[in-house]
């Protein structure tokens, strides 16, 4: 397994583990209409990927502003470190603490973060719906 930097030639490949993990998961709650443009935020700056044999089976994004963002690992790779593992290039990537959100109904993320050392700083509602059709409770986070 391999983590690098990701490059426009594997986003077909992203987008594939993306609706393997949307099918698992829910994430996103919906799918995006431009699934290759959601990976790519308008405020992205970087991205890496974890790939083995040619398939993608992880992809962690970084905004100019240092929030992770669009962090998924495929249901068949979890439990070999790969988000630990991307969330290792992101902060090899940048000086300082990170930020990101995730949402309440991401109990398994929230729990991978807060063993990370990843601590909770605010609760907000977001301007999306969720699975139980309200707007969805994100909990922000900041790196230790």
């Amino acid at each position: 397994m391999l983590i690098r930097p990701r490059d426009p030639a594997d986003l077909d490949a992203c987008v594939e583990a993306l609706a393997q993990v949307h099918r698992a998961d829910r994430y996103p709650v919906d799918w995006p209409d431009d699934p290759r443009g959601w990976l790519s935020p308008a405020d992205l700056a970087s991205a890496w990927i974890a790939a083995e044999a040619g398939a993608v089976l992880g992809h962690v994004g970084l905004t100019r502003d240092g929030e992770v963002t669009r962090l998924f690992v495929t249901p068949a790779a979890r439990g070999r470190g790969l988000a630990a593992g991307l969330l290792g290039s992101v902060r090899a990537a940048v000086r300082g603490p990170l930020k990101l959100e995730v949402s309440a109904e991401g109990e398994a993320a929230i729990a991978f973060y807060e063993r990370s050392g990843w601590r909770r700083v605010r609760s907000s509602r977001a301007d999306w719906i969720n699975a139980g059709g309200e707007p969805a409770l994100l909990h922000h986070y900041v790196s230790s």
